[in-house]
């Protein structure tokens, strides 16, 4: 298979996209945003608008760090209970952090217990039921039924709005925590601050030492009525201070302001009228005065519905991306997860450009919108490819300009690895914020400083104090006995440095493309011949024994997996994976083996992660997502048609518990949106994409250069899943991908559906993906 491919990079011309239209106001009354609340999904039914900094949200329960896996997202539709509304959320994460800002609305005598979820009604609680639940794209509403107060959220992208309508004779009061978080344990707030402006304005702060040690974030409030009066406590020093100042207070500042730990504050507002109560609430990463700056340039008015009806636009705008014919089942997981897609990475800087960075110092945002929360070890597979497609070409290039940024202010000069509130967790392995800036590159968008950002990706690729790399670079391998998880990390590690070699080649630098083309191969050390697995080396070159490839979690070779879900990552060498087994029939056998595997549940009981299981095959977690797609890559597509079909109908479904695991900031969806349309990036950098087999009668892609690409299924249903023949603008098309170029040029794919497979559609040998003909 020695035929090449060429790299085929345009310039992407790439103005803003054009209103939204029906198209956007049918996608945004197709979203549920319950599904993946329940089950392994971990997401949130609250209001945010595209990438926004404020995710307003409810929490059902505040669990303690040994407990908190399945409430990461602060909601879980099991639950009966609602502790409050909280500004800051992850969607569909495995590990949390955030929930800051709290607000309960309390009608009656106010307490400032939490309480127990598992005691309905104790504390400051209130139960709710499903029934009186309401949720679309920018807008939650709940009835809280302990307090009969009707509560409803929006949002802008950085302001959250409350609408509070209560109980009439009964004295209404609002309560702010400052206590909370999600992974809540003692000693995670390590200050905070509540205080009352004298034009009523609350505002605060609090730094926390959790996920992200010494996050900082500030907040500013107002409320549409005078406060009547108010108290601040201190819950651990057993601190208050009540009312107003009274005249001739010799310290009226210290009595309108209270620092510690462990705040709360209430706000008294008398006997409910008959018009609802409304609370604004602004975050930013800078200051209190930074915070207020953005309530005024949001949220001027006093106007809930014009901010909910700004919301939905926004999402009607981004979801009209795609337009699609479908059923009502699948419209509804389609465009909830595009819309998942869309929460992330989120904004992060204040109305006038300033934001924190990874060394917890202000920056100004110059020339570009900056952006944090990124999910790398995820999101790097499907969900910055599809934004490349889905989203303006600012955007993307904005996101490329943040983590250059990041990596500037970075106190080890590395691009993030899983940054939040732009600060290093250090969690996951690789360097895949290469991978995204390559595959930008590499599709012509190119809106930041290429030197840089090249310089940038060397240099996270040569850190040797993280993870294993200075070895890595020595041997070429990550040696199991002097670093964890050595497996995972070479394999990872070699696809990365893959990108790089095909970024550095694009550009003209044949020494760096050498380097990394080299290093993209240090797959092979990771291969054992005599077990056909992937596994880690021990320094002197010899495999870790004993060996079991069922074996998973921490302390094995691997990260979040075990041989069965590792042993065919290799995205970039595909026909060197197969030469390896001894032929694509080999691979091809060897794949099966993994989905046809009669493999227990309980065996993964110990790794949160690993869910969605289809034998070996676990789609709940990241490095199985590409798996199904090589078959087509070792020519028989019509398999990889099949398998999609069999992960589709089992893995996603438009209820809760509709996603099999974390949706990790939007790659289960994305994976999903890819699928669904009929094709997959399977190795991002390489310009192409996998044609799987469509599940829609019709799907148009808006593209952000104005053009439309248009996929259609002739005569698809249950009855007829294989592609019988494809034609691309009205020509034939014999080959199993697509090049990003032919997307972007707008036109037709057109498919025509069979009962049976077609053994010859897409598997010519001069006709196969980038990492086969390369070979």
């Amino acid at each position: 298979m020695a035929v090449g491919i060429s790299l085929l990079v345009g310039a992407l011309a790439a103005p803003a996209a054009a209103p939204a239209g029906d198209a956007g106001i049918r996608a945004v009354a197709a979203v549920d945003p319950f599904i993946g609340t329940g089950g392994e999904g971990h997401t949130f039914p609250g209001a945010v608008v595209p990438f926004g900094m404020v995710q307003l949200s409810p929490d059902t329960r505040i669990q303690p760090r040994k407990d908190a896996y399945d409430w990461a997202a602060g909601y879980r539709h099991d639950d009966r209970s609602i502790v409050g509304f909280s500004h800051t959320h992850f969607s569909g994460t495995g590990h949390s952090d955030l929930g800051d800002v709290l607000l309960m609305p309390i009608a009656g005598d106010v307490r400032l217990e939490r309480g127990d979820a598992d005691k309905p009604g104790s504390g400051y609680t209130s139960r709710f039921r499903h029934d009186d639940e309401r949720a679309e794209p920018g807008y939650y509403a709940v009835t809280l039924d302990d307090y009969g107060v009707r509560a409803e959220l929006t949002a802008t992208a950085r302001v959250g709005v409350h609408r509070y309508t209560f109980p009439q004779g009964k004295p209404a009061h609002v309560l702010v925590d400052l206590r909370t978080s999600m992974y809540d344990y003692p000693g995670k707030v390590q200050w905070s601050r509540l205080r009352l402006q004298p034009d009523g304005t609350v505002t605060g702060f609090r730094e926390t030492r959790g996920w992200a040690p010494g996050r900082q974030l500030y907040f500013a409030m107002r409320f549409s009525r005078p406060v009547k009066g108010h108290a601040f406590h201190d819950t651990e020093q057993d601190v208050a201070y009540k009312g107003f100042p009274p005249p001739g207070d010799k310290d009226p500042a210290q009595r309108a302001q209270i620092e510690g730990r462990q705040l709360v504050g209430t706000f008294d507002f008398g006997d409910a009228s008959r018009e609802p109560l409304l609370v604004k609430v602004s975050i930013s990463p800078v200051s209190e005065a930074g915070a207020i700056a953005n309530l005024d340039a949001e949220v001027p008015a006093w106007d809930f519905d014009g901010v909910r009806t700004a919301a939905k636009a926004q999402w009607a705008q981004a979801l009209g991306a795609i337009d699609i014919d479908a059923p009502e089942p699948m419209r509804k997981s389609f465009y909830t997860a595009l819309y998942h897609a869309f929460m992330g990475p989120s904004l992060f800087m204040d109305s006038d450009g300033r934001y924190r960075g990874p060394d917890n110092a202000v920056h100004q945002a110059k020339g570009y919108t900056h952006y944090s929360t990124f999910s790398l070890w995820d999101t790097y597979r499907a969900l910055h490819p599809l934004l490349t497609l889905v989203q303006p070409e600012q955007r993307n290039n904005d996101i490329v300009n943040s983590l250059l940024a990041s990596r500037r202010e970075s106190p080890y000069g590395v691009l993030p690895v899983w940054s939040f509130h732009g600060l290093e967790t250090w969690c996951m392995i690789g360097y895949h914020a290469v991978p995204v800036i390559a595959d930008a590159y590499m599709k012509g968008i190119r809106g930041y400083d290429a030197d840089e950002a090249l310089e940038a990706m060397v240099a996270s690729a040569s850190y040797g104090p993280y993870d294993g790399v200075r070895q890595y670079m020595e041997l070429g391998y990550v040696p199991i006995d002097e670093e964890g998880e050595a497996a995972s990390k070479t394999l990872e590690y070699a696809f990365d440095d893959w990108t790089i070699a095909r970024m550095a080649a694009e550009m003209g630098r044949k020494d760096i493309a050498a380097t990394f083309e080299k290093r993209a191969a240090n797959w092979k050390h990771a291969f054992d011949p005599k077990t056909g697995y992937m596994r880690a080396r021990k320094r002197d070159g010899s495999f870790r024994e004993p060996f079991d490839p069922d074996a998973s979690g921490y302390g094995t070779d691997y990260t979040e997996g075990n041989a069965w879900q590792y042993s065919w990552y290799v995205p970039q060498d595909v026909a060197g994976l197969a030469q390896a087994h001894g032929g694509a029939d080999s691979l091809l056998a060897r794949l099966d083996e993994v989905f046809d595997a009669k493999v227990e549940p309980s065996v993964f009981e110990h790794m949160e992660d690993i869910t969605g299981l289809i034998g070996w095959y676990a789609h709940g977690n990241e490095p199985s997502h590409h798996v199904a797609y090589l078959y087509a890559y070792a020519g028989q597509p019509w398999r990889t048609q099949a398998r999609v079909k069999q992960i589709v109908d089992t893995q996603y479904k438009p209820t809760p518990d509709g996603l099999a695991g974390n949706d990790d900031l939007g790659q289960m969806s994305a994976w999903y949106v890819f699928t669904v349309l009929g094709f997959y990036p399977v190795a991002p950098g390489s310009n192409e994409y996998i044609i799987g087999r469509p599940f829609l009668p019709r799907a148009t892609l808006n593209l952000p250069n104005g053009k439309r690409f248009t996929i259609v299924a002739d005569g698809l249903d249950d009855a007829h899943p294989y592609i019988g023949s494809a034609t691309l603008d009205g020509k034939p098309l014999d080959r199993a991908f697509l090049r990003h170029e032919e997307i972007m040029a707008g036109g037709e794919l057109r498919f025509t559906m069979q009962a049976e497979p077609n053994r010859e559609w897409g598997t010519h040998p001069s006709q196969q993906p980038y990492s086969l003909s390369r070979r």
